[in-house]
């Protein structure tokens, strides 16, 4: 904590010293006990500025106000309010303030700055490391200052506690069954093709859910350069048809260890259950273990390795290892934006070798921060799935796969009740088979109030 308030402090004073020059106020110039001058705003919003800069707030708080009556200083005046705000303690209304200005205008730097102090003078080192990691991209700022920043998420990093995003909304869905969008089939006997009509439960069906989602982790020091990492994940969706409703619960344990100021290592233990209209029908036990390694302020890598062991209640044909290794390139781009790109190979070794196959793709996707308050997340990928055996019910010949996936979200932080923001998000996926019966689509929207801690 000595080592993050240092570096703090640092930060403060390296960026008080790129505002004015400080000099006398024109009140220390006063000799009688009344004192009048006229001024224009420029000249009021400077002796602001010197007020401020000396830490004579209660002195320079009528100024600021008298600034907020000049159109043109309104970010002048809004920013000194803040920063007021945030220097006396008031952090809540420091954070809204500053908040505000980045809705107008999200290249503020500066602004970004106080928002990435304010929120770790809160404890909200998630979303201050958040803030330093695009206010660093900044192609102006002083080397000093990057330098400083460096630091101070370095530290962070290695003192960030526990994170919690809880999510609830409504989910309509044209797929809730996951099923074949086709009227009909081909099986075979034998080698001859015989159509059949399929009925109605069989077919794809669309509905409206309750959908709940929690994503938390915690992260405790155990030794120098190693923390015990605990994240639990959890999700689902209810339907009036209860037949359909689908809830996960994922918990993982493991070691993450410091290698170097780049390098990070992890290593974690996963257990997982899903239900599936009112069922157990899969449990999974593994172990995934990842690398982070930061290119520079601006670019990560990160690699994951996942094998687990799928008990399939509802077939186990299902049964056997889900084994994936997954490569992600990160880069913040246009200061308030992070572009992403991600490779991955799958292989699931089942029991039955009609179900086992091999699969190859990739994602790349780009998020970030809009004006008015709006932060927005945009990806698409496709993948390839190849089959080790052939489904004779089916085709002489063994599946092959094209599958595709689309996701827009929306939110504006900006808009608030009791901690909550407005969501919105849009998920497409599409399965191309070379066996119709496993041809499917499915749209999932996704209107919901989110809260970060």
């Amino acid at each position: 904590m000595q080592r993050l308030l240092a570096a703090l402090l640092a930060l403060s004073a390296l960026l008080l010293t790129a505002g004015p020059a400080t000099a006398d106020s024109i009140l220390d110039q006063c000799v009688a006990q009344t004192c009048k001058a006229r001024l224009t705003a420029d000249q009021v919003l400077d002796e602001a500025q010197k007020l401020v800069l000396a830490k004579r707030f209660d002195e320079a708080r009528p100024l600021i106000a008298a600034l907020a009556a000049v159109p043109s200083l309104h970010f002048e005046s809004q920013f000194l309010t803040g920063y007021v705000a945030e220097q006396t303690g008031d952090y809540h209304h420091a954070e809204a303030i500053f908040r505000a200005i980045l809705v107008d205008d999200p290249k503020q730097t500066r602004v970004r700055l106080e928002l990435a102090r304010t929120l770790l003078s809160m404890g909200k080192t998630q979303k201050a490391d958040h803030q330093f990691r695009l206010a660093a991209q900044a192609p102006d700022l002083p080397p000093e200052i990057t330098r400083t920043i460096r630091s101070v998420r370095n530290i962070i990093r290695s003192k960030r506690a526990w994170t919690l995003d809880l999510a609830l909304g409504i989910a309509p869905d044209t797929n809730i069954n996951n099923a074949t969008g086709a009227d009909s089939i081909t099986v075979l006997f034998g080698t001859q093709p015989i159509p059949l009509t399929l009925g109605a439960n069989a077919q794809a069906k669309s509905g409206v859910g309750v959908n709940a989602t929690i994503d938390s982790g915690l992260r405790l020091p155990i030794a120098k350069n190693t923390a015990l990492l605990v994240d639990f994940n959890a999700g689902g969706t209810l339907y009036k048809a209860s037949a359909y409703n689908d809830v996960s619960a994922e918990l993982a344990v493991g070691p993450e260890v410091k290698l170097s100021e780049k390098l990070r290592l992890r290593a974690e233990g996963v257990v997982g259950q899903r239900d599936y209209g009112g069922s157990v029908i899969s449990r999974q036990v593994g172990i995934k273990g990842g690398a982070e390694y930061n290119l520079s302020d601006s670019q990560r890598l990160g690699f994951q390795v996942d094998a687990r062991h799928t008990r399939a209640f509802f077939d186990h044909g299902y049964d056997g290892w889900q084994i994936g290794g997954y490569a992600t390139y990160e880069r913040v781009v246009a200061r308030s934006m992070i572009a992403s790109a991600n490779i991955f190979v799958r292989r699931d070794a089942l029991a039955d070798p009609a179900y086992a196959n091999s699969e190859i793709g990739g994602v790349v996707g780009l998020g970030g921060e809009l004006p008015k308050g709006f932060n927005f997340g945009i990806s698409a990928g496709v993948s390839h799935a190849k089959y080790d055996a052939a489904s004779f019910f089916f085709s002489l010949d063994p599946r092959r796969d094209w599958r595709y996936n689309a996701r827009l979200t929306l939110g504006n932080r900006a808009i608030r009740l009791w901690g909550f923001s407005p969501s919105f998000s849009v998920t497409y996926a599409g399965n191309a088979s070379s066996i119709t019966y496993y041809t499917t689509q499915r749209t999932r929207f996704r209107f919901a109030l989110a809260r970060y801690f």
